[in-house]
């Protein structure tokens, strides 16, 4: 006698197949288990309909995410600091592939593509070092920067970019125990350049590390900074700054994954967008992993629009794996000028082109404050007052 299972009324497979036995395939559940790869071609064609990509303008972008990359080293100049050591690499030099591997095919690319890697270490407590990179030219390139923080130092360290550009990086950064590394990463391209750039940091035991993304310049900007807080008592700060004029893209995916317990992180993005086909972009995941116990976490994204035509896309995520926490929150907000504000400065004889002025510049300084190298805010603070006299 066969027994048959009557099929549940409306009940039948996928039509795309692929869902029983070892084929089976199961869709994203969580931040963490996207796939990774340092190989580009393990990553299936971009189509501009996934997750990580429906928001930018891939057409625009199909050289750095397919092309062929010049991975070769590139001109970049730095002052020498006591206690901080600048050096070309080779690929397979320690410490590569630390922090993080790629989680898209433009980064993949360029992980394929580059022949050495730029690394930075950082020992003992030193002054801030500026390596400027405005030497570069239009060709397609792929680069790859490790920033090392050795155990219980202590600094700063700027990626100042400015010029031509049609570039895709990958850039690690790896704090080790107990130390305290600010990383600030200006984006001062040319209007016509175009800059990829994918960021992977791995703090380790009570280390804090406060990483700053300045994007002002360039035609197309998607900086994707990423924070692994993988030791008890790890600490981010994650704060960004953007001004998106006419047909310029800004975009930022943050990602905080708190992997171990009592570790913090705080979000901080904040944005203006000024004229037509001005766009920014701004995603925001934490992950509170389930042997996160204690955490702290909070993140926060806000854009102030000045004209017509501009859009700005914000997304927080929050996904929570433990119920032991100190605290977690995100929020969002997009608008125009606070009236109140307005009304405040020109009651007191301010006309109103120079109140709205003040009103942009002290929502915007808030993150050019916290970066902690005087002669780099005062140069930040001079671009915003550019921008917004180009605005008016």
């Amino acid at each position: 006698m066969t027994l048959v299972t009557p099929e549940q009324h409306g009940a039948k497979a996928h039509s795309d197949g692929g869902w029983d036995g070892a084929a089976r395939r199961v869709p994203v559940q969580t931040r963490s288990e996207r796939f990774r790869s340092a190989v580009h071609a393990e990553f299936p064609a971009v189509t501009g309909r996934e997750v990580d990509w429906k928001l930018s303008p891939v057409d625009r972008l199909r050289d750095l995410i397919d092309g062929e990359l010049d991975g070769s080293a590139y001109a970049f100049e730095a002052p020498e600091v006591e206690g901080v050591s600048i050096e070309w690499v080779a690929r397979d030099a320690e410490g590569i592939g630390a922090a993080g591997l790629p989680e898209d095919r433009a980064s993949a690319n360029a992980w394929s593509s580059f022949e050495r890697a730029l690394r930075i270490r950082v020992e003992g407590e030193t002054q801030p070092v500026s390596i400027s990179r405005a030497a570069l030219d239009a060709r397609a390139r792929g680069a790859h920067v490790l920033v090392e923080a050795a155990p219980h130092s202590s600094g700063l360290v700027v990626l100042d970019s400015r010029g031509p550009a049609k570039l895709v990086e990958n850039v690690e950064i790896v704090v080790g125990e107990g130390a305290q590394l600010t990383l600030v990463s200006v984006q001062g391209w040319d209007d016509d350049a175009i800059h990829l750039a994918s960021h992977f940091a791995r703090i380790g035991r009570d280390a804090r590390l406060k990483h700053i993304v300045v994007s002002l310049g360039g035609s197309v900007v998607r900086v994707n900074p990423s924070a692994h807080l993988a030791e008890d008592g790890a600490d981010a700060e994650m704060l960004g700054l953007y001004f998106s004029d006419a047909g310029q893209h800004l975009e930022q995916q943050v990602y905080v994954f708190h992997d171990a317990p009592h570790s913090k992180s705080r979000v901080t993005y904040k944005g203006a967008l000024n004229g037509a086909g001005a766009r920014s972009v701004w995603i925001g995941d934490v992950l509170i992993g389930r042997e996160a116990t204690g955490t702290d976490s909070y993140e926060q994204n806000r854009n102030l629009v000045l004209s017509d035509g501009t859009r700005a896309d914000s997304i927080p995520n929050l996904e929570i794996e433990t119920g032991d926490i100190a605290g977690a929150g995100h929020a969002s907000a997009t608008g125009r000028f606070d009236d109140e504000q307005l009304f405040y400065l020109q009651a007191r004889g301010i006309e109103e082109a120079e109140a709205r002025r003040l009103v942009v510049l002290g929502f915007l300084s808030e993150v050019v404050q916290q970066i902690g190298e005087p002669e780099l805010e005062t140069r930040l603070q001079a671009a915003l007052v550019a921008e917004l006299e180009a605005a008016r």
